[in-house]
Formats: C-alpha cells, structure tokens, sequence
C-alpha cells in the first residue's frame, strides 16, 4: 500500500514537473512575441535615415542618432497635444469613475425606487448603441463640438464599470452602513467615508481601464474635433502616419530633415505616446490585481 502511494506521489510530481516545465516555455514564448515588436519599434526611432532605409540590424542599428526625437520633441504642436492628451485624461479620470461611482452606489440598494428599470437601461446601452450618425447630431445638439468637454462628457458613464462597482459596494458589510446611520450619517457621508476607502481596488481598476482608453482614443477627435488646437497626441500621431503614407503612395521623398525620415520621425513618436502609460501601470498595478480579482473567490 505504501509503495502504491509513493509511486502515486512520485507520478503526481513528475506530471507537475512537466506542467510547470511547459508553462514557463509557453510563458517565454509569449514574452518574446510580445516584446520584440516593441523592441523592434524602439531600435529603429534610434537608428539614422541610412540604418533605417537599409534595415540591416536585427536587435540595435549600427548606427545610431537622436534626430528623431529632437524633430518631435521640438516641434510645438507636439506639446499642445500632450498637454490636450493628459489634460482630458486626467479630468476624463476623475470624472468618469466619480460618477460610476455614485450611479453604482445607488444602484447597489435594493430598496431604490425603480431599480430595475434603471438597470434594464444600463443593460441595453451595453448591447445597442444609437450609431454613428445619431450620435454625431446629438453631439452637434448639445454644442459640443470643437470643444474640450467632448472628451468627457460622452464618456461619463460605462454600465459595465458600474456592475464592477456594484458587486463591490454590495460586499461590504451592512453594519457598517447601519452603524455609521445610527449615528447620524448620511448617505453621501456613508458613501464618501466608508465606501470609496473601501473600494480604492475597484476605483483604480476602473481608471486605468477609463485611462488607457482617453489616452488611445483618437476617434473622438476624428468624428466631432477639427480645432487643432484640440488634437491629443493620439491624433498627431494618426497625422503623422496618414501624411507619411500619402507621400509614400505618391513616390515622393520621404525625407524631411537631413538625418530624419517620416518613418523614422513616426517611430519617435510611438515611443513619445506610449511612455506615460508605461510610467503609470506600475504604480497602479497592485490595485489593479486586486480590482481583476474582486468576485473571483466566493467565501
């Protein structure tokens, strides 16, 4: 019997072995083809004109210059559309998980007058939308076009952060709630000094997810901005690449500045836009974990 349970564990450890043998190959695997794209981007905005026409470098160019960067970095319209860029994220932020918040908040009370109704009505916004025509003459309609508030007034509401949130809110405990209501609090002292402390996980899962998507988003910009003055980095960068291919489709030089070229000077400035977010994600990365993992453990 003992030697049955032995071979059983031996058999068991082996098959172990080979799990975790073949995971950490899969896992490599996966790096690799996600970093050497990245790689590959951030080499060639360092590489010159010639290294990067030629091509012929795998993990760094032989030859390399900062040009690219002193041509994005010193161009001026660059730093109105970073500032545009973490402005409307910032206030994007700041307003949008506020205000899921108080929405979820009251929605996670089952003694809320018309409760059902409300939540039929987020569920349909996350399976129908009105279109892109309709949603434009809305825009047109409440006068926000050309303006900055159309970064952030749409985009105040996700039903789908609201569920997150929700599902929080209801596990905290009632006693709480109903101690802090004995002694007098209301229910937006309830709410701001023993929900919100209680949920910051939920808060900065839903705004980094609400972060990287203001950041990225140039689509806004694209349907209802034609100010300039306007333009995130995100549409720089589609301006970039759209007049980079405009002069490639037409067989026409592609050099701006001796030691530059617009792919060179497009590369530069991927890197310029990606940065912040990879500055940030770290330090919200705890958070975020924990936010991923709320409901996944039921006790």
């Amino acid at each position: 019997m003992k030697a049955k349970k032995s071979s059983f564990k031996k058999l068991k450890s082996k098959d172990g072995q080979l799990f975790n043998i073949l995971n950490i190959c899969l896992l490599i695997l996966f790096t690799i083809i996600i970093i050497v794209p990245i790689w590959n981007i951030v080499a060639s905005s360092f590489a010159t004109s010639d290294s990067l026409a030629k091509g012929n470098f795998i993990f760094w160019p032989k030859e390399t210059s900062l040009d690219n960067y002193i041509r994005v970095l010193s161009d001026s319209s660059l730093w109105s559309a970073l500032f545009i860029s973490v402005s409307k994220t910032v206030v994007g932020v700041l307003a949008h998980t506020a205000f899921c918040a108080v929405v979820a908040y009251s929605l996670s009370k089952r003694e809320l007058k018309g409760r059902s109704l409300y939540s039929s009505l987020g569920l349909i916004t996350m399976l129908f939308s009105g279109g892109m025509i309709p949603t434009y003459l809305l825009i047109k309609s409440l006068g926000l076009l050309n303006t900055f508030w159309v970064y952030i007034i749409p985009s105040l509401l996700s039903y789908y952060d609201v569920i997150i949130l929700m599902n929080f809110f209801r596990d905290v405990p009632t006693s709480l709630e109903e101690s802090a209501k004995i002694d007098g609090a209301s229910d937006w002292v309830v709410f701001k000094k023993i929900f919100l402390p209680l949920s910051k996980p939920a808060l900065a899962t839903i705004a980094l997810f609400h972060g990287v998507w203001q950041w990225n988003d140039f689509m806004t910009t694209k349907l209802y901005v034609t100010d300039k003055a306007l333009y995130p980095l995100q549409m720089k960068l589609y301006e970039i690449i759209t007049q980079s291919q405009a002069a490639s489709s037409q067989g026409l030089n592609a050099a701006i500045e001796i030691g530059t070229t617009s792919k060179g000077i497009q590369l530069a400035t991927i890197v310029v836009t990606t940065v912040p977010i990879l500055i940030i994600y770290p330090l919200l990365q705890k958070h975020f974990i924990s936010g991923m993992m709320l409901g996944a453990v039921k006790e």
